[in-house]
């Protein structure tokens, strides 16, 4: 496992070189987003998202998958959206939300049998250069923490994953506690799911 150590006002071009040559290459991150790090992985490399499912535990078929993507044009690629879903996202994005839209079938074969894609435009710079350097969106599944302390420490991550699946940890000082607010926009309206930390602006 390799730690990166990048701030948002310093990026610096040779470490993000080779966190997107990994990801490409089918690897697992640990990245810093707008609210709490997160693990993630190429979101079109189907092997790699079976590979978060099993670091997570979660079972694939089963569990909602979201994106982080570079902007709201490259989210047309992966979910279906209208006019009045189109103003939500720009007023709030990027930002701390996971929207829930319909699926498109440009997604891999993991996404398949889900009618829906959690979609994140973070407001955080290093998440969003490496998807924009990538390509395509990433993968995003938040760290559960042991603890606050945890949730927050980069570094105690890179311990806590050291004999696991996970390649690179890229730390970025301490991370938050507060989840995204997750929108799900499947039924007409703009239904809060849960609470975090971002405000909805409709």
């Amino acid at each position: 496992m390799k730690i990166f150590n990048l701030l948002e006002d310093n990026i610096n071009d040779r470490y993000l070189d080779q966190i997107v040559e990994a990801l490409r290459d089918g690897g697992i991150i640990i990245y810093p987003t707008d609210t709490i790090y997160a693990i993630g992985c190429d979101a079109l490399n189907n092997q790699a998202i079976e590979t978060v499912c099993s670091i997570k535990a979660m079972k694939s078929a089963k569990t909602n998958l979201t994106i982080i993507c570079h902007d709201i044009s490259e989210v047309t690629e992966y979910a279906r959206f209208g006019n009045r879903e189109f103003r939500v996202m720009k007023n709030n994005l990027p930002g701390p939300f996971t929207f829930i839209l319909p699926a498109l079938s440009r997604l891999p074969k993991a996404f398949k049998g889900r009618r829906t894609v959690g979609i994140r435009i973070p407001e955080n710079k290093i998440a969003c250069r490496i998807v924009e350097q990538l390509g395509h969106p990433l993968l995003s599944t938040s760290v559960e923490g042991k603890d606050e302390d945890y949730m927050c420490n980069p570094e105690l991550m890179a311990e806590t994953y050291a004999n696991s699946d996970v390649d690179i940890v890229v730390a970025s000082g301490r991370g938050g506690i507060e989840p995204s607010t997750v929108v799900d926009c499947t039924a007409g309206g703009f239904d809060i799911l849960r609470q975090g930390k971002g405000e909805l602006v409709l």
